[in-house]
């Protein structure tokens, strides 16, 4: 009777390849520079695994100008993603234009095949967050305002309550945004949902939408669901229920101890931490392979 040993070892030697190449390949996903994509990949439209860790495919690129909005920093080559999205941020600015309000400005959307970032957020990877901001333009930017915008910070850390650029419209501006179904989150700075808590609302039940979150101070940042066609994106749990308006207190004693420690650390500046890399699900792979 033949040995079986060869045979044993050839099936080992194969099925340790394909692992070592599947851990190469996933290694890849995650630490490839996706920022060096100046294109979105072809084929189908799809947001690839979860808001901090996933791809996009087939993105759409955000116009730069449009009918109440402007995109800011078109330089960093973030202004790409999902369709869903991108129509909401047309769909949001025209209706803002509509109540007199000036262009909106458009930050940090996704890159073109989503992935992350080289600096900044950990979120925004497969085209569904999109960071708008509080102070709005006038009037056209000149390319150099709007490489470098100024921004509107809205809170007073030390009182934990907004300050005197808080403006109406920055509440209507939220208000608008979370009551988009396809939106599933908003996170503003805890002081600002303080803020939206305080004033009265014929229904406040989109409050649930609006999640606090450290800084935030600059810009809302905005979170759609996954597409009911995407079965790849992996949507984020449900908020709790309820208005979230009685969580407050906590984020007061934590920001007000998280203040006075950073002033009183001003002085030394610990080293970041360097950032876990994740392996990309595997259909990310793909998109690394196309030219275009």
């Amino acid at each position: 009777m033949p040995s079986l040993l060869p045979l044993f070892n050839a099936r080992w030697f194969h099925s340790l390849l394909l692992g070592s190449l599947f851990a190469m390949a996933n290694l890849s996903a995650a630490e490839i520079k996706w920022s060096q994509f100046d294109s979105p990949s072809g084929g189908q439209v799809a947001a690839i695994g979860s808001y901090a860790n996933g791809c996009l495919s087939g993105a759409q690129a955000l116009p730069l100008k449009g009918e109440g909005f402007q995109v800011i920093r078109t330089t960093r080559n973030r202004f790409y993603g999902h369709p869903q999205l991108v129509s909401f941020i047309e769909s949001l600015a025209k209706q803002t234009h509509l109540m007199g309000m000036n262009d909106l400005l458009i930050g940090d959307i996704s890159m073109a095949r989503g992935g992350n970032f080289e600096f900044g957020h950990s979120s925004h990877q497969i085209g569904l967050d999109a960071d708008i901001w509080f102070r709005q333009a006038e009037q056209q930017l000149s390319e150099q305002a709007r490489e470098n915008p100024q921004a509107l910070n809205l809170v007073d850390k030390q009182s934990f309550s907004v300050n005197q650029h808080w403006k109406t419209q920055h509440a209507e501006m939220i208000r608008l945004a979370a009551l988009s179904p396809e939106v599933a989150r908003i996170f503003v700075n805890p002081a600002i949902k303080q803020q939206l808590c305080t004033m009265t609302w014929p229904d406040p039940s989109w409050l649930n939408k609006v999640r606090p979150w450290w800084g935030h101070s600059l810009h809302m940042h905005v979170r759609l669901t996954c597409p009911t066609d995407d079965p790849l994106c992996q949507n984020q749990q449900a908020p709790p229920l309820g208005t979230g308006c009685d969580e407050l207190g906590w984020w007061a004693l934590q920001m007000t101890a998280a203040n006075n420690a950073k002033q009183r650390s001003a002085q030394v500046k610990p080293r970041p931490k360097p950032k876990v890399m994740k392996a990309k699900p595997e259909q990310c792979m793909h998109l690394l392979s196309q030219t275009e």
